[in-house]
């Protein structure tokens, strides 16, 4: 069991997030880029824009990912032995593009109540200042939600642009990853990245999230997949794993997924974005 020790509790409760935490090999990190790399050279454009999400399901290789003991347990300690996984996203940065994340909180969009849910941020590669790092606004997790402007803009990874104003860039922390290592965060604490302004790609696979079963989707219908415990609430759909890259019922599967993830994510705008 690699739960997580008191004292990482107690930071994810008093700061809205903990890392790094250790989860995968380097070679296994590796594999991941590599399952990346194959599906975009064989199947090009199958994880850009909205087809970013749910990477689980087309990928046993993902899937497994998403099912790690080392995740979940780490996971448990923070929302209980039953969890569901929910929606997953690939946050790509290539070198020399101007893709970035604007400050946020997950929770402002996503419809997923109460908040026993946490997000799993996990790097595939290196994540550093240099290539644009998740930065944490430690403690913004106990505030109310705060108002988000609806930006739309150009390089945003997120699909509304959705900003948090005036945040104190100086009270952000840099959260500096290896390869093969995570960082948990809960569902309203502001955080945000910059621009990658290495030479080489900045990958981040990100399970968004895994939520208690007693977490409802408010704003639509959800996919979800078993990953300890039981589901005694039956709030979503449940789908199988995937078992064959690109396996055809998967893929259908997956596209109603999302789908139904962007009626969520876009409810109650009149305007959609890229992703």
């Amino acid at each position: 069991m690699s739960k997580l020790s008191d004292n990482q509790i107690k930071k994810y409760n008093e700061e809205g997030y903990v890392s790094p935490i250790n989860v995968i090999s380097m070679d296994e990190a590796n594999e991941i880029r590599e399952e990346i790399e194959f599906i975009e050279k064989k199947w090009p454009n199958e994880l850009e824009g909205s087809g970013r999400n749910y990477v689980h399901f087309i990928s046993p290789i993902f899937d497994k990912l998403v099912h790690n003991s080392k995740i979940l347990d780490a996971v448990e300690s923070v929302i209980g032995k039953d969890i569901l996984a929910c929606g997953t996203t690939l946050f790509i940065k290539n070198p020399h593009e101007k893709g970035f994340v604007s400050f946020h909180q997950d929770a402002k969009y996503i419809g997923l109540e109460p908040y026993n849910w946490v997000t799993a941020w996990i790097a595939i590669t290196d994540s550093n200042i240099k290539n644009g790092c998740m930065r944490m606004w430690a403690g913004s997790h106990k505030d109310n939600l705060k108002e988000h402007e609806q930006k739309f803009n150009e390089g945003n990874l997120l699909t509304r642009g959705q900003t948090v104003k005036n945040v104190p860039i100086e009270k952000t922390t840099p959260v500096i990853l290896k390869a093969g290592q995570m960082s948990l965060h809960h569902p309203t604490i502001v955080h945000g990245s910059g621009i990658n302004k290495s030479n080489d790609r900045r990958i981040g696979f990100v399970i968004q999230s895994y939520i208690g079963t007693n977490v409802n989707q408010v704003l639509g219908k959800m996919y979800v997949q078993q990953a300890r415990g039981n589901d005694n609430f039956k709030y979503h759909e449940h789908v199988e794993r995937a078992k064959i890259t690109m396996n055809e019922r998967n893929i259908e599967t997956r596209k109603k997924a999302i789908e139904e993830l962007s009626k969520i994510f876009y409810s109650g705008s009149d305007r959609k974005g890229n992703f």
